[in-house]
């Protein structure tokens, strides 16, 4: 991931008045525990007091990694933007054809999409916003049929989780969250207050 396809949410949430550092990781060459390992290190750099984290789809994950590492971090919020916390199906079902696997998802089944993520070890508030789009995605195309409801990519019940302390469903698509000025406004909400915004 370049950190390209956050922008626009990253000036939305700078425009919430929060100084927004990004973290790019290659999601194809190393696995969710290597990437949180550059991640900490990442997080050690930033000057500040609070630190929050917003993370869409595998970036979710990281952090969950990240944080059993390091389960001692600076005080802050955290919300993931339609992370598979339970793994993914049309992750498992692509990674049952190898050079196909290999090409989609490399590293990051492992520790990661295919569900074996650790607990959430980081104390803090956590909300989840997932997709209920029904759409077309990656998801669909190669993995065939989703249950209902789903974003073309995740499947509403991958996200959750009994540690997700706020949930909000949005009727997009995966990618579609990164893009909305709802759930923008909504992620601003919750790192303020540790809730989505009734009007979300």
């Amino acid at each position: 991931m370049t950190g390209f396809e956050m922008t626009l949410l990253r000036r939305r949430l700078g425009g919430c008045g929060y100084t927004v550092h990004p973290f790019a990781y290659p999601s194809l060459r190393r696995g969710p525990r290597t990437n949180a390992m550059a991640l900490r290190r990442f997080v050690d750099s930033v000057d500040a007091d609070v630190v929050h984290f917003v993370a869409h789809s595998l970036g979710g994950i990281v952090v969950l990694h990240l944080f059993d590492q390091a389960p001692l971090q600076r005080p802050g919020r955290a919300v993931f933007l339609g992370t598979p916390l339970a793994g993914s199906r049309a992750a498992r079902r692509v990674g049952e054809w190898p050079l196909m696997g290999r090409l989609l998802l490399g590293a990051s089944l492992a520790g990661g999409l295919r569900g074996d993520v650790p607990a959430w070890h980081a104390g803090r508030e956590l909300g989840m916003i997932a997709g209920t789009g029904n759409t077309y995605g990656v998801g669909r195309f190669f993995g065939g049929p989703l249950p209902r409801p789903h974003d073309g990519t995740v499947a509403l019940d991958e996200t959750q989780a009994h540690y997700v302390n706020r949930r909000l469903e949005v009727p997009c698509s995966h990618f579609g969250l990164l893009f909305r000025a709802d759930v923008a406004d909504a992620v601003c909400h919750f790192l303020r207050d540790g809730d989505f915004a009734p009007s979300s």
